[in-house]
């Protein structure tokens, strides 16, 4: 799928890569493939999960360092966290991490129903809008949530540096998540505040039908490119 857009986040921001404490809030695919992707890139990885004999037994797998817990260990260890699960299962998770002040928050999710044909939230809100809600001391940044788990890891990707689109109302903080997208081998594109992410979501539902629905598999992701 390509949309015309303007110069990506990559082309307005430093190349330079620095090393970061990313925790990563889940132990599904997308948690998963992300505590991969980052502590192959060299940043120090924490999972942290409900079960945390799970996030231990995937920190143990990941390797690298990677440390697992519980979490509220993950997220106080952390300078990112990913939230790397279901929109529905957010606002427990939260709950048990209760002092976010100043971290920044990633949302990865896509609020979808239950069948695939719509969101749970949209258009006047977002996923992303209403977690900022939840944790208003963090500094929310909406990513990832057009790529699905297998092209997470560099050889799913095969050589290709996919779009990630970032919104967020902190600039430092989609600075941040940039630079992380970037080490990664990804190419992060802004894509303005935080409540485009009513825009982006649905983009992302978009993608699951592409790749579960109408047959192109798990293995396709969106682009914005310049003409």
């Amino acid at each position: 799928m390509y949309l015309h857009w303007v110069p990506t986040y990559s082309e307005c921001t430093s190349t330079r890569s620095t090393h970061m404490n990313v925790s990563i809030i889940g132990t599904g695919n997308m948690g998963a493939g992300l505590a991969h992707a980052f502590a192959a890139a060299g940043h120090e990885v924490s999972i942290g999960a409900r079960d945390a004999a799970k996030a231990a037994a995937l920190a143990e797998q990941v390797g690298r360092g990677t440390i697992g817990g519980g979490l509220q260990a993950a997220a106080q260890r952390a300078d990112v966290i990913v939230l790397a699960l279901p929109y529905g299962a957010v606002a427990e998770a939260l709950a048990q991490m209760p002092d976010l002040a100043g971290k920044v928050l990633v949302d990865i999710s896509n609020p979808i129903t239950a069948d695939f044909k719509g969101l749970v939230v949209g258009h006047t809100s977002s996923a992303a809008e209403e977690i900022q809600k939840l944790a208003p001391q963090a500094r929310v940044v909406k990513a990832f949530n057009t790529i699905f788990a297998p092209l997470l890891s560099a050889e799913g990707r095969k050589g290709q540096a996919l779009q990630v689109f970032l919104a967020g109302d902190d600039d430092a903080a989609k600075a941040r998540v940039a630079e992380l997208a970037r080490s990664a081998g990804f190419e992060p594109v802004e894509a303005g505040a935080l409540s485009n992410s009513r825009f982006i979501e649905p983009i992302g539902e978009m993608n699951i039908h592409f790749g579960f629905f109408l047959g192109k598999g798990p293995t396709v992701a969106p682009a914005w490119v310049q003409i």
